[in-house]
Order: structure tokens, then C-alpha cells, then sequence
């Protein structure tokens, strides 16, 4: 990285450059070109060499001297968000990672579900990228043996979770009857039909040694890691602090956020209460779920039906909202809907379109295997916030904005305070709209609502084991463990059960991350009403919006700052 140069844009743009080639596999996740048949190194020397390069990277963004308002609001971002990622760093957490939905035993494996498969020069790059996944997988266990040296093993919780992650994708477990025995890198490689004979050889044998190194990686986790790995799932309260920063981009009172999620969920039931009453006279919302659920009108059939569901209902908020409630640049007018490959966590997820949207944003579904039926009205609000108005709008603005942006701030700045905080403001919006006015929609809205404030008081009173407030009418008195947690989300939520019982490991391998929804979604809502106050008949909500999502992904803190001159 060149350091003698005074622009913060600069700098942030070779930092960017500099990261892709030090860690390929986010490289492909973030779009940028010419690294997809590499493989990061996850060994501690990997780690330091990336570290290495952050604080070179920090010290010259510190050092230069912003041209104009924009740089100096760069210049913050950057330097908030590399500074806590060396925090972690230093704590050695980065060599510790190891969770149930975002680890680099997830991200080895998801990457080539972004790569281009339509000739066989794309197959050659996936063919040398395969072949690389044991390497892979080796440093990652290199770092796990150093963090447990360290004191720093990750939870056996997740270390058994993580491990029948690895036999699925490994086909040392069936994943689904018509899958038994198949690998996930079988799977990829066996739709290689624009590939010659020799390179679908190079592929097979390449398939086989990526199966065989998850297939090691979950020996080592049970056989290795399970002995230092402690049973106590809380992290306590000075790593919840570091990660909360992390994931939110501020410092928050904790106490306060436990008791501001308690009002929230306890608000919210209200309200779905008097929904389920109008679906059902009479029923409780569980009670209302099971009506809506047995309707055929909110049914689709199969995974392709779902897939086409969310495609259609993607396309027509597209359309319904440009031009009104935002300026919709053309390179976002494509959102491609696809089905996940099995073996992760269910749910649904985003990813973003590459920096010259080659490759375009894309939301992905991942669905319990054997499942035949969905229930839509679950989900409606769950494509808002994945694609449109929620996270596609929101990265995919970044990323088209590279006249006011630098390339860190497009492409490798994400704070799930901002970014989850503004889908579910998205969520909220579509209902100000009128995308929600039918009665079983609206529940799963609320009900989703509900699920992230659940969220706060969970996730917090999980990892600092915080008593439960009198008042609440669950467990009073007692302290927070992870099995009243999912007591908890399954008898006061309406979600389905197979995704809270996904939902408690992930909360506890990914400490901080969830309450980032509704605190960062309790921000936007209180930067556009003041926004409103000020503009009186002035305010414009298409400039708003506009404005807000073309400042880019940033702490709250930061955030705040900026939304208060909007």
C-alpha cells in the first residue's frame, strides 16, 4: 500500500485492492475481480499478515488530510470500523471464529455458490479454487488450535453444530433422501456439462478432496476442539462489549437496551394480539397462525414455487416503489431470487451485486430439508427486508455510487447495525405503504417485529445472564440460560420451530449481532421523524431515502451524526 499520499480515498481504495488479494474468498463475496481461484489463508499467520495490513492502512488514513466534508466522514468510518476489527484481532477472536452461520467454515463453502458456472473457463476457475478448499481448511484448524491454546476456544455448542454442518456438506450425512452419500462439491461439479472430459476429471478429483477436507474438519471438531471448548455458551460482559461495537458501530448502554427491548416486545405482542383477534375472532396468534397456515391462499408448493413466490413479489415491490418512495437506478432493477444449497441454517439472506454488477444482487432461501409446503404470509415481509426496499436497495446503492464513495465504503464497510436497522425500517415502511394491509400478512410482519425484539432481551440477557424483569410474565426472577431462551422464542413468538431452534445457536456463536435489527432500526425511524419535524411540508421521503443510502454503510454513532443534516 502506497502511504505518501495524503487522500483518504486513496488510501481506502488500495486498502480495498490490498485486502482482495490478502483474502480471496471475501474478494468474491464483494465482487472484486481476479482472485476467485484462490483461497484465503485462515492459518494465524494468515490472520496477522491481514492485521498487518489494516494497521498500515488506519496509521495513513489517521495521518492524511481529508479533502473536502465527504473524505472526513470516510475518514470516520474507516477508522471506526478497522479499529474494532483490530480489537478483535487482538483479542485473538478472529482465530477463534467458529459459529453456526457466519465462520469461515460457512464461507469456504458458500463462496462458490456466487461463481459464474456458464463456460468452462468458469469451471476452470472453480476447478483451482476446489482444489485449494483443503488448504483452506487446514490454517482454519491451525487458528482453532491456537485459540484454544490461548483460552479462546469457541463454545462446544457450536463446536457439535459447526461439526454436522461439515458432515453435510462432506456427504458423510444426508442432507435430504435423494442427496445420501453426495457431497455438496459432488453436487457443484456434477453440473459441469459445458467442461471437457479432462477438466470434469480435475473437477471430480478436486469435488472429492474438498468433501474429504470437511469430512476432517468435523473429526477435528469433535475429536480435538470438543475437549477445550467450554460448555458455558455466555460470552460476559467485556467480549459482549466488543462484539456489540462491532456489530453496531457504537457504544451502547446495555441495561438500557435490555429494558428498551423489553417494552418493544411487550408492545408488539399487544398489537398482534388484536391482528390474531381479527383473523380468528377469539384466537391468540398462535391460534391465528394455524388458521393461516392450513389456507391455501397463503401456500406455494415446492422449493421452485417458493422461488418463483418471492421472484414475483420481488419484481412487483420493484416496480410499485420506483419513482415514488425512491430513485431506483437501473443496475438495481435486477434482483435475482434463488433457492440456498441445503446444509446451512434456515432462513433467508442477501447477497450483494459485484462492483460492475456483473453479477447481481441476489436473495437466497434456505429451506429444512423434506419440506414440500410454505406458508407465504410468514414471509412476505421477509422479502421487503432481504430484497426490496431493505437490503438490495441499501447495498446496491453503495455499491452503484462511485462518484461519491470510495471503494471501501461500496464494497467492503458493512455494520449489521446500519444495514439490519435499515431492512427492518424497510419492513415498516412497506406497511406505512400499504404492502401490508391484508390482515395474515400484516401477523407475519408483526410477528417478525416481535422475533427481533426478542432478540435484544435474548441475545443480551443470554451472555451477560441477566435476570428476567417482574412484569414480563416468563420465568420472573430468574437468570437468563440458553434453554429458557428457547422457551422463550417458542412459546411467545409465533415462529416456526425449526428456525428459533437455529435462531438460539446462532445467537449464542455470534454474540451482539441480533439486537443490531431493532436498535439499529429504532435509529432510522428516529432520524426520518426528526428529518420530518425539520423539513415540515418541506420533507421529501424519496430524497430521504435517497440521500440516506447513498451516505453508505457506517457506525450508528457516525450515522446519527450524518442523518441529522439530512
Amino acid at each position: 500500500m502506497s502511504t505518501d499520499s495524503a487522500s483518504v480515498r486513496r488510501i481506502s481504495d488500495e486498502y480495498v485492492r490490498d485486502w482482495a488479494a490478502a483474502h480471496p474468498v471475501e474478494a468474491t463475496y464483494i465482487g472484486v475481480p481476479g482472485h476467485d481461484d484462490e483461497m484465503t489463508d485462515y492459518s494465524p499467520e494468515g490472520h496477522a499478515a491481514r492485521a498487518e495490513l489494516a494497521r498500515s492502512a488506519l496509521r495513513a488514513v489517521r495521518a492524511a488530510d481529508a479533502a473536502d466534508p465527504d473524505e472526513a466522514v470516510a475518514a470516520a468510518v474507516f477508522s471506526e470500523r478497522i479499529g474494532v476489527q483490530l480489537e478483535i484481532h487482538d483479542a485473538g477472536l478472529d482465530e477463534a471464529a467458529l459459529n453456526v452461520l457466519a465462520s469461515p467454515v460457512q464461507d469456504i463453502r458458500s463462496v462458490f455458490d456466487l461463481m459464474p458456472t456458464a463456460t468452462a473457463q468458469d469451471w476452470e476457475v472453480i476447478a483451482r479454487r476446489l482444489a485449494r478448499v483443503p488448504d483452506g481448511l487446514a490454517g482454519l484448524r491451525e487458528s482453532l488450535r491456537a485459540a484454544a491454546a490461548a483460552g479462546n476456544a469457541p463454545a462446544l455448542r457450536q463446536v457439535r453444530r459447526v461439526a454436522e454442518q461439515c458432515d453435510t456438506w462432506s456427504g458423510t450425512a444426508a442432507c435430504a433422501a435423494d442427496q445420501e452419500g453426495a457431497s455438496f462439491f459432488d453436487t457443484l461439479v456434477a453440473g459441469a456439462a459445458v467442461a471437457g472430459e479432462t477438466l470434469q476429471g480435475e473437477l471430480r478429483t478436486a469435488a472429492a478432496a474438498a468433501a474429504s477436507a470437511y469430512a476432517d474438519t468435523a473429526r477435528f471438531l469433535r475429536e480435538e476442539l470438543a475437549g477445550p471448548a467450554p460448555e458455558r455458551d455466555a460470552a460476559g460482559e467485556d467480549r459482549y462489549r466488543l462484539w456489540s461495537r462491532y456489530f453496531l458501530g457504537a457504544q451502547i448502554d446495555l441495561a438500557e437496551a435490555y429494558e428498551w427491548g423489553w417494552g418493544e416486545f411487550l408492545r408488539l405482542e399487544t398489537e398482534m394480539r388484536e391482528v390474531a383477534g381479527r383473523i380468528a375472532p377469539g384466537a391468540s396468534p398462535a391460534q391465528a397462525a394455524a388458521v393461516l397456515d392450513a389456507d391455501p391462499r397463503y401456500q406455494v408448493t415446492g422449493q421452485d414455487g417458493l422461488r418463483r413466490w418471492m421472484q414475483e413479489l420481488s419484481d412487483r415491490a420493484l416496480a410499485d416503489l420506483s419513482g415514488s418512495q425512491f430513485d431506483i437506478p437501473a443496475p438495481l432493477m435486477q434482483l435475482e431470487c434463488r433457492i440456498a444449497p441445503p446444509g446451512g441454517g434456515v432462513g433467508a439472506y442477501y447477497t450483494a451485486p459485484s462492483a460492475d454488477f456483473s453479477r447481481p444482487g441476489r436473495m437466497w432461501w434456505a429451506v429444512p430439508s423434506g419440506r414440500a409446503t410454505f406458508p407465504t404470509w410468514r414471509e412476505v415481509t421477509t422479502v421487503y427486508h432481504e430484497g426490496v426496499p431493505g437490503h438490495h436497495l441499501q447495498v446496491g446503492t453503495a455499491v452503484q455510487v462511485a462518484d461519491r464513495l470510495n471503494d471501501f465504503q461500496r464494497l467492503l464497510c458493512w455494520v449489521s447495525g446500519h444495514g439490519e436497522g435499515w431492512a427492518l425500517y424497510a419492513e415498516r415502511l412497506m406497511r406505512e405503504l400499504g404492502h401490508l394491509g391484508d390482515d395474515g400478512d400484516l401477523l407475519g410482519m408483526l410477528d417478525a417485529q416481535l422475533f427481533r425484539a426478542a432478540r435484544v432481551v435474548v441475545d443480551i440477557g443470554m451472555h451477560l445472564e441477566l435476570p428476567i424483569p417482574a412484569g414480563t410474565g416468563f420465568h420472573e426472577g430468574e437468570k437468563w440460560t440458553p434453554e429458557l431462551g428457547l422457551e422463550f422464542l417458542l412459546t411467545r413468538t409465533i415462529t416456526d420451530p425449526a428456525h428459533v431452534r437455529d435462531e438460539v445457536d446462532r445467537y449464542l456463536g455470534w454474540p451482539g449481532q441480533a439486537p443490531s435489527y431493532k436498535l439499529g432500526e429504532r435509529l432510522w425511524l428516529g432520524a426520518r421523524e426528526d428529518a420530518q419535524r425539520r423539513r415540515g411540508a418541506e420533507f421529501d421521503f424519496a430524497k430521504f431515502h435517497r440521500s440516506a443510502l447513498e451516505l453508505g454503510s457506517m457506525g450508528l454513532d457516525t450515522l446519527s451524526e450524518r442523518l441529522a443534516t439530512l
